[in-house]
This record gives C-alpha cells, structure tokens and sequence, in this order.
C-alpha cells in the first residue's frame, strides 16, 4: 500500500475509533463499512487465532492507545505471545518515546493493525533477550492477545489481560462485573503499572480521588498484596459497603518500604451498581 495513503487510512482509524462500537469477535453488534479497505471494528481474537493470522516474519503496525503515536515492528518468534522488533531505528525512537524516553516493564495498551484488521493487544516496553535487527533494539519485546500467556504460566498475564480490555474500549464493561476484591486487585495492578486513567476508575468520585491517583503514581515505585481477608462471594449480595483488611507491602521513593496493614472500604450506590475504592483511608495510611 502506497505510504501517504496508508498514512491517510490510520487518521481516519484514530480520528473515528472513539465513535465505533468495540466488539469481541462474534458478536453482531459492530460497524464495518463493505467497501472500505480497513475495517473501523477492533476485533478482541483468542491467541490461537492470532498466532494463524500473524505468522512469523509478519511486519505489522502497532497504534499506542494513550498517545497515538504508531510505530512498525516485525514478529521474529514466541510461541504463547508475540515476540517483536520495532522494524527500524526510527520505529524503536517513536516506542522509546511512547514510554516516555525509558524503557519499562509496563504494559500498555495498543491496538495492531495487521492488514485489513485492528485487534487488541497489549505490550510491554522492555528490552530483552535477542534481536536480529538492524534498530538499535537490544533485543525483543512482548505482545500479548487475549488468551496469550508469559513463557512461564498457563494463564493470561493479568496486566496485560487488563490492557487488552482497555484497548478493545471493555473496561466499563469488565469493571461492573467484578467483586470488590477483585477491584482491589486492580487497584495494586494499575499502581504498578503507572496507569493513572484505570487507577482513577477504581476510586470513587470524590475530594480524595485525585489526592489519592496523584500519590500512588508520583510516589510509589511498587504496591503489593502480601494477603487480604476474604468473605464468601455469596455473603457480598446485599451489601453496600464492605471493609476489607489487606496487608499490603509498598515502596515510597522517598520514604523506603512499608508492611501495614490497609482496610480498604469498597462500597457501591445500589445492588445493582457496580464497586468503588473510597480513597480516605487509603491515602492516610501510604501518606
């Protein structure tokens, strides 16, 4: 495909995909024009069938939901995932910027675009392993498809998993669904992550939510579940709140590490509503 058109095509992807309706593979309800050579639907496809579509050596374009920006990379191996490099130098300068001008373990969300289609995914940004490329790459990097896993379990990375939801437009969906330990979960995984937009959604909507966001990513380096009291699911169906002990174990930057003992109290508006984190008793006890 001729560059300035392709070019032309990817605006109209990114300026358009806010508007369309996100569909996991096999439902009917989605846009897709007939005549259009790219489909405007983000398709959300097992890895099994990835792994057909986008075979070894396949070069394809990775879309940086958060930014924008797109960047060319080319599947060199991986067996549960996709092991890439970025395509050229000038591809691993826009990831590099993606992240910031350092590279992380982050997952992020992405959309790839692998001829007429656009799936979900998510990656990480860190070096590693070999790279055969001439990119100035010091290796590989990962990225992960629903139902893809590491090297070195049998389940979804739940980061990544999190990020392919995000991609696909599913976190409002994923989120109503989920109990208040799983939100707790979340909470840990979007701290770690450095993800300020999925930390927020888990916090309730009051004057300690940016507090709150704005102390777990600027001043935490790592938050971490050592154990956390748990209720039979069953005994959650008529409450509004709920108070759940955790021990917890976090990295401030400049205070060092903690162990302590944090009870997040989770509530909702109404049964059929879905969980918040309220953020007071959070931010007294990692201030």
């Amino acid at each position: 495909m001729n560059f300035k058109i392709f070019n032309c095509f990817l605006s109209i992807i990114l300026f358009l995909l806010p508007m369309k309706v996100f569909a996991i593979e096999g439902s009917k309800d989605f846009y897709e024009d007939k005549d259009d050579p790219i489909s405007f639907m983000v398709e959300v496809l097992p890895w099994d069938q990835v792994n057909n579509i986008m075979p070894k050596y396949t070069i394809f374009t990775i879309i940086d939901v958060e930014t924008g920006l797109t960047f060319k990379v080319q599947r060199r191996a991986g067996s549960q995932h996709a092991d890439v490099q970025p395509l050229t130098q000038k591809d691993t300068k826009i990831m590099k910027k993606i992240y910031n001008g350092k590279w992380s373990w982050n997952r992020r969300a992405i959309l790839v675009l692998v001829e007429d289609q656009l799936l979900a995914a998510s990656m990480h940004g860190m070096p590693h392993g070999a790279g055969a490329l001439k990119n100035g790459f010091p290796g590989h990097f990962c990225v992960h498809f629903w139902e893809s896993t590491t090297h070195k379990r049998d389940k979804m990375d739940p980061a990544h998993q999190l990020m392919i939801l995000k991609a696909a437009g599913k976190l409002d969906d994923y989120f109503n669904g989920i109990d208040p330990y799983k939100m707790i979960e979340i909470f840990v995984l979007a701290v770690n992550n450095h993800d300020k937009k999925v930390l927020g959604e888990t916090i309730a909507n009051n004057k300690y939510k940016q507090k709150l966001t704005n102390k777990m990513i600027k001043d935490l380096s790592y938050f971490s579940i050592i154990s956390m009291s748990l209720l039979p699911i069953e005994d959650l169906h008529d409450q509004f709140v709920i108070e759940v002990p955790v021990k917890v174990e976090f990295v401030d930057k400049k205070k060092g590490k903690s162990k302590k003992y944090i009870t997040f109290v989770v509530r909702r508006d109404s049964l059929i509503d879905r969980w918040y984190i309220e953020g007071q008793t959070v931010l007294k006890e990692v201030k």
